[in-house]
């Protein structure tokens, strides 16, 4: 338990270029505060004690506006910037040097039992405002662009947004461990629209010139 704090403690200066000094980190970051109850929280839990897990987790939670089930694994470098109304369900697992942003949920649909929060791999980046619902898989390397609403499991190395969320890029090369260019990610049906627009404005030139062989 302690390898894992002193690993989420440095991840906070791996990624936050706000991040000045390691007391200004231990007094005043909430999503650090957060993870510190829940590994105890966790710890606790693997041995079966019961009821003081859910406790902390519940006062962590009033204290930071972040909810983590005692339940949940999540594993070593893993990172919360800014953190309020994160939530991470009892079933979710989280790789290592994962990075959520911001208004995330790892939530189920409904009231189905057994695995029914999502699994994240190592090194996901996961936008501002987004959901991951359901018992699915999100791959190695992947980037979840903001407020996005992800229902099926995303093969590795990939980028999606939207609502429902659309895979983007795939395949590609490997994506930074902790960085998201929020503001300019690919926007296909956007795209596909100016492409259409510039078909029609040909298309235009053509029926107004007829005989005009640039027009053809």
């Amino acid at each position: 338990m302690l390898h894992a704090i002193r690993q989420d403690f440095q991840a906070v200066f791996d990624r936050d270029p706000a991040a000045t000094s390691k007391l200004e980190v231990l007094l005043t970051y909430a999503g650090f505060h957060a993870l510190m109850a829940y590994r105890v929280a966790h710890w606790l839990k693997s041995y079966g004690i019961p009821f003081i897990p859910r406790a902390i987790s519940q006062v962590a939670r009033w204290l930071t506006g972040i909810e983590i089930h005692p339940s949940a694994r999540i594993g070593t470098g893993f990172f919360i910037d800014h953190g309020m109304g994160v939530v991470i369900g009892e079933t979710a697992e989280i790789g290592d040097y994962v990075t959520l942003f911001q208004g995330v949920t790892l939530g189920g649909t409904g009231k189905e039992r057994g695995k029914r929060h999502p699994t994240l791999g190592n090194h996901v980046v996961v936008g501002a405002g987004a959901k991951i619902l359901g018992g699915i898989t999100i791959g190695d390397n992947v980037k979840i662009g903001a407020n996005s609403v992800v229902l099926k499991s995303v093969a590795a190395n990939s980028t999606v947004i939207g609502v429902p969320a659309r895979v983007i890029k795939t395949q590609g090369e490997r994506l930074p461990d902790a960085t998201m260019d929020h503001i300019n990610l690919p926007d296909p049906i956007s795209d596909r629209f100016l492409a259409l627009e510039q078909e029609l404005i040909e298309l235009r030139k053509k029926l107004e010139n007829p005989d005009d062989p640039s027009s053809h």
